[in-house]
């Protein structure tokens, strides 16, 4: 199934929605593709398109593969990457978020379980949340770290309890 006919498709279903499908990098000789096609869709929409992703025909996107955030210095991007081990075929999509401390998400743990620990990462590293996450808190970093180290305004700190946080050069 080709994004543009997963974009029709999702179209038919959700009446009056229109989804932006982004094509994916062509290298700049060869003119071959690099980058994977995707799909946004809005946030509020999330969890309802993703439900219909994963149950019903002809998607049966069965697992979630990857999920991911950018932080774009105007927007973060969320991204979801899904496999249909049915039908073999993947699907990325994106979701924008404004880049402030009130981005969320609701959480899609419950359609996939491995977005728990996925979730927790994003969270973690970008400060995004996921409503109605079972455990929502940091999972690679301790608790009481200030920031979110994946930020693009991220200020690192000199030290973290006396311990330092740089190195010396490897190479000089």
């Amino acid at each position: 199934m080709t994004i543009h006919e997963l974009s029709n498709k999702l179209s038919d279903h959700f009446t009056g929605q229109k989804f932006e499908v982004v094509e994916g990098a062509k290298h700049p000789v060869t003119g071959q593709k690099t980058g994977d096609d995707l799909l946004v869709i809005p946030s509020a929409k999330l969890k309802e398109i993703l439900r219909l992703l994963k149950d019903q025909e002809p998607f049966s996107f069965d697992c979630l593969s990857n999920l991911t955030a950018v932080d774009r210095k105007t927007q973060f991007e969320v991204v979801y990457h899904l496999f249909s081990y049915k039908h073999r075929h993947t699907v990325t999509l994106k979701v924008v978020l404004p880049r402030d401390d009130s981005a969320h998400l609701e959480t899609v743990e419950d359609l996939w379980g491995c977005a728990n620990w996925l979730e927790r990462e994003v969270y973690d590293l970008f400060g995004i949340k996921f409503d109605g996450h079972s455990d929502l808190r940091r999972i690679m970093l301790p608790d009481d770290w200030v920031g979110y180290p994946l930020r693009k305004d991220y200020k690192e700190e000199e030290d973290y309890h006396g311990i330092s946080t740089t190195r010396p050069a490897l190479i000089q």
